[in-house]
């Protein structure tokens, strides 16, 4: 992965991300960019946010909403990303201020998204890496992604992680093995909340 982020800057963008919602739960209004951001928080890049709560130290997914390719500034993306993922996921219910106490806050800072190119779709598993890479599977009007950090979650394997994003996609879950069915990977760099409005830490997936 070229483009780095440091401790520092992924510290900023998860309290960015928090500072959003709280402040669009209270007034409606999005927050601006600050005037103190680094340059690298003003490259485009793509990005997710996602916000889980916590239960007896168990994550819960409570909302997950990104923009997959480079298409606007990071910090930009970020609030905008985690507004959404606060009150727009169609999963859940929006949001509440109540609520922000007991929610931890993940930025997925993304690499723009390449195709894998394979003779054969059966050979999709052995280009992809389980701990390093997340996908989007794409068939005609029909897109899904999952970011690295959820194969690791569920332990899956490189051909699990296939059918699943097929089926995040809408698809069958063995769509990925008919040709006409693009399949895109990217990297991740992660940062996440410890605990709700507790440190900030770079997240190491590990994998296999």
């Amino acid at each position: 992965m070229s483009f780095q982020l440091g401790l520092k800057e992924g510290k900023s963008l998860v309290k960015l991300a928090r500072k959003a919602v709280e402040e669009y739960l209270k007034t409606r209004k999005y927050i601006s960019i600050p005037e103190d951001a680094s340059k690298k928080l003003l490259q485009p890049c793509g990005v997710f946010v996602t916000i889980n709560n916590i239960h007896n130290e168990e994550k819960e997914l409570r909302g997950c909403i990104g923009y997959p390719y480079p298409n606007t500034p990071l910090a930009q993306a970020v609030i905008e990303s985690a507004i959404s993922s606060a009150t727009q996921d169609p999963r859940f219910y929006p949001l509440s201020l109540s609520e922000l106490g007991h929610v931890i806050f993940e930025v997925s800072v993304l690499t723009p998204p390449q195709i894998i190119d394979v003779k054969k779709p059966d050979e999709y598993p052995s280009k992809i890496k389980v701990g390093k890479d997340g996908l989007i599977v794409e068939r005609g009007m029909f897109k899904g992604l999952l970011l690295p950090q959820v194969p690791v979650e569920w332990k899956w394997d490189e051909e699990e992680f296939l059918c699943q994003c097929c089926i995040k996609a809408g698809l069958p879950p063995d769509n990925w093995l008919l040709d006409g069915t693009r399949i895109y990977k990217f990297q991740a760099i992660i940062f996440e909340e410890e605990k709700p409005r507790g440190e900030v830490k770079r997240k190491a997936l590990g994998g296999k």
